[in-house]
């Protein structure tokens, strides 16, 4: 017997195979993003923060974790050793910890960046009548920041909500930061970097910084760095013992992430 295809039957046949074709290219849904968790390892040949160097020019030990939500907010914590606070007179203080959290999202084409960190500087004895210099106070500080990122660059402000570093009434204290992130292809990075200090009643303090930073990814984790860092802080404002913290030099540095 002969079948007989009838137009509803092709019809019908054709609009199923449409759907199912359709189906089938239909792309993929973004993948939701994961929560990390990160550690981080290294050492500098001088901890350099906002170009004066908080080692005295020397090596540092340095070290964090990083938890980073799929929602966009993060917290973390990171340590090095220094050797300031000592050098300033105090009896203890040879470690800084930053505390810090925040949330990260995008507006359009800019993201954006916003959070609260602490400097805690554990056991210090800076601006207590047993240490230090007369006329400072507690090193450990306050600050809240905001930062910006359209494409290459970058921008952050960030603004002390209590004394800067132990400067007496240097609440109110801010640093603008300017920074552009150069992919150069084979693993390199280069990142140019200009910032001022402003210390709230305490201009002999206050400064512009900059930097030029190579970065290079070696691999499974590993990445080493080299920057030349400098200031314009005045003489004596930042020194021990006749050296300047924050004269020009090269610092490099190793990390390990995992």
């Amino acid at each position: 017997m002969k079948k007989i295809v009838t137009p509803i039957l092709v019809a019908l046949t054709l609009g199923a195979a449409a759907s199912a074709m359709a189906q089938t290219a239909a792309p993929a849904a973004p993948a939701e993003p994961e929560s990390t968790l990160a550690y981080n390892a290294g050492v500098v040949s001088d901890y350099r923060y906002r170009g004066i160097s908080q080692s005295r020019k020397q090596a540092a030990l340095q070290g964090g974790v990083d938890y980073n939500d799929k929602s966009g907010f993060y917290v973390g914590a990171w340590g090095s050793t220094i050797k300031w606070i000592q050098d300033a007179g105090a009896k203890d203080g040879n470690v800084e910890i930053d505390l810090y959290g925040g949330y990260k999202g995008a507006a359009g084409d800019v993201a954006y960046d916003v959070g609260f960190l602490r400097y805690q500087y554990q056991g210090n004895t800076y601006g207590k009548a047993n240490g230090a210099f007369p006329g400072y106070v507690d090193a450990n500080t306050n600050e809240v920041y905001g930062a910006a990122t359209l494409g290459l660059f970058t921008a952050k402000y960030s603004y002390a909500i209590s004394n800067l570093f132990g400067n007496k009434d240097s609440k109110g204290s801010y640093y603008l930061d300017l920074s552009a992130a150069l992919d150069l292809g084979e693993s390199y990075s280069l990142t140019p970097h200009l910032g001022y200090q402003s210390v709230a009643k305490n201009p002999e303090y206050t400064y512009t910084d900059y930097s030029l930073t190579l970065g290079k990814d070696l691999g499974n984790g590993l990445s080493g760095s080299a920057a030349v860092i400098g200031t314009n802080a005045k003489n004596g404002a930042y020194a021990f013992n006749g050296n300047q913290l924050g004269k020009s030099s090269l610092v490099v540095g190793v990390k390990y992430t995992f």
